[in-house]
């Protein structure tokens, strides 16, 4: 069932458990994450990107989700979230459509315009009773590992600072946090090292639940470690499309003269329901709808 946000993420605070928040872009993948929640009776966050929208269109993605939650998820809790909006159009459009919460990221822009654009986005959203989230600090991937190889930038200069993190909270009156921990967008096995010290700094500074995002890669027994230390929403994406390509693949390689898509795409599904069952596991949300 579609719920608010708000609903499964107080419960995790009072609980000290993650919500994983999944993205989607398609009816197979929607399904998965619904089903994995399902098996794991585990609430879930169901998100879509701005790249997801403009693939599948702001209605059909959302009736999508909205369909699936009501009658696929059954009484597991399911809400819908824009991940990494980046103007206020796009939140106000995923508002209007009947989404429970937005991000809202201006980590990019200097601090005060990251505050302003955050502050009218926060003022947009709970005047409809939506919740929003912020983020300050870099959240690297492939192209941010490329500046630091060029040595323009550095590790440490592209981590949330707890005090600006507390005053960003309290300027903008966010609902739930997104930091830079060492946490990287994509998989990074190896490379992903959360700084713990960091998030423990943070996490006395902003009374909020906080947000780790680009969570693919990054070893299960360090987000254990980051839930203790107040991380409430764990982000994952790239796992679930590595697994959803491998098995898409071995299918199509296992028999090459099959047409029909859905045993095609029946083996793909399957191996993203098992990616976000595990991921449940680990952020200690299965068992808890």
């Amino acid at each position: 069932m579609l719920v608010h946000i708000k609903d499964i993420i107080k419960k995790a605070q009072n609980g000290n458990y993650a919500i994983g928040a999944f993205n989607t872009q398609d009816l197979e993948i929607t399904l998965a994450i619904a089903q994995a929640a399902v098996a794991q009776r585990s609430p879930v966050i169901i998100q879509v990107s701005e790249s997801a929208i403009k693939y599948a269109s702001l209605k059909a993605i959302t009736h999508i989700v909205q369909t699936i939650a009501k009658n696929q998820a059954g009484s597991i809790p399911v809400a819908l979230h824009l991940d990494h909006g980046k103007s206020f159009l796009s939140v106000a459009e995923c508002v209007k459509a009947g989404f429970s919460s937005i991000h809202i990221d201006g980590s990019d822009l200097p601090f005060d315009e990251n505050v302003n654009l955050t502050k009218e986005s926060v003022a947009y959203a709970h005047k409809r009773d939506v919740w929003a989230q912020g983020e300050l600090g870099i959240i690297l991937g492939k192209e941010g590992l490329m500046k630091i190889e060029k040595r323009e930038l550095e590790m440490k200069d592209c981590l949330t600072d707890p005090g600006e993190a507390a005053k960003f909270a309290e300027q903008t009156k966010v609902d739930t946090f997104a930091m830079s921990i060492g946490n990287m967008h994509g998989m990074f096995v190896g490379l992903e090292r959360l700084n713990l010290a960091r998030l423990k700094k943070i996490h006395a500074k902003v009374k909020l639940p906080l947000v780790l995002h680009g969570a693919s890669g990054v070893e299960h027994g360090e987000i254990k470690k980051a839930v203790k230390l107040g991380v409430r929403i764990v982000n994952i994406d790239t796992e679930m499309r590595q697994a959803w390509a491998t098995a898409l693949r071995c299918a199509l390689q296992d028999d090459k003269k099959e047409i029909d898509l859905r045993k095609i795409l029946a083996p793909a599904t399957a191996a993203v329901q098992q990616v976000v069952e595990e991921k449940m596991k680990v952020f200690g949300s299965a068992g808890k709808a």
